[in-house]
């Protein structure tokens, strides 16, 4: 369904479970836990059917940004972090849900952040997940190169140096498959709605000059920072830069060995423990 959230602009949104539970003689809400996708230019099918496994504990919303998926196309001046962060309490504020837990993934992370520091008293909870505060490309290709060699290292540098059709292409053959250490769905890239112009518009702008440090220092809630530690596209380093940023009564900070982009797509298990854990705590 689209839903509404300022004149004009409507966001596609899905959810998966109940807010209410029966507990005893009283029906129990259970916390909303809003879902950024990553991207840019992608949209919220990467999460399915993976987040089933928290509808029990959390009612699951499923969202496509302003410009992405299923939800309405709007111009380029509007694909902006401002943007899309404000997007997540315009939402919100359609649907009625107060104190959210929010999860950013990778670029959903960048959005996430923003959010922290824009409306650090929105939230109940925030996880920042396989995600960079900043554009270090120095990086990204060193940590392709260890896990592709030197093809892979270079085909990381012409596409961030250069985002376009030509260099996306070469990045799918020697750079996503390296994204994670197991493998992955073949069907899922069937199932994803892109819009490759807002993905070229951001890598090639706002991206590169980002430096979301600073307003970490803002945030008001829990905050878990959760990276694999052989994820390529937003290495380590990265997200030990977002959790020394963070307020240390706020920050909790979880690697996971062997795993690349986005934890619960190489070990489902240990990611889905530990977000169960930090929603119920």
């Amino acid at each position: 369904m689209r839903i509404e959230i300022e004149p004009g602009v409507r966001l596609y949104v899905d959810v998966e479970g109940t807010q209410f539970v029966p507990d005893g003689p009283t029906l129990r809400e259970k916390p909303a836990l809003v879902l950024l996708h990553g991207g840019p230019g992608f949209d919220h099918s990467s999460f399915r059917p993976h987040f089933g496994r928290v509808a029990d504990i959390a009612q699951v919303i499923y969202v496509d940004h302003r410009g992405h998926g299923r939800s309405d196309r709007r111009p380029r001046e509007e694909w902006t972090l401002d943007t899309f962060a404000d997007d997540v309490v315009r939402l919100c504020d359609a649907l009625g849900i107060v104190k959210p837990i929010v999860l950013g993934q990778s670029f959903g992370g960048f959005v996430a952040q923003r959010y922290i520091e824009r409306h650090p008293g929105h939230p109940s909870k925030v996880i920042l997940s396989s995600t960079s505060p900043h554009m270090r490309q120095d990086r990204k290709e060193a940590m392709f190169a260890k896990l592709g060699g030197p093809a892979a290292g270079d085909s990381c540098r012409r596409f961030w140096n250069d985002p376009n059709p030509d260099t996306w292409d070469d990045y799918g053959v020697h750079c996503r498959h390296l994204y994670n250490t197991t493998p992955q769905d073949p069907d899922a890239g069937g199932r994803t709605i892109h819009n490759y112009d807002i993905l070229y518009a951001s890598a090639s702008g706002e991206q590169r000059t980002m430096n979301l440090l600073p307003g970490l220092a803002k945030a008001r809630c829990p905050v878990l920072v959760m990276v694999g530690e052989q994820d390529p596209v937003c290495p380590v380093a990265d997200a030990q830069d977002i959790a020394a940023a963070l307020p240390p009564r706020w920050m909790q900070y979880r690697a996971f060995p062997n795993v690349g982009h986005g934890a619960w797509r190489d070990d489902a298990d240990a990611a889905f423990a530990e977000l169960r854990r930090f929603i119920l705590e």
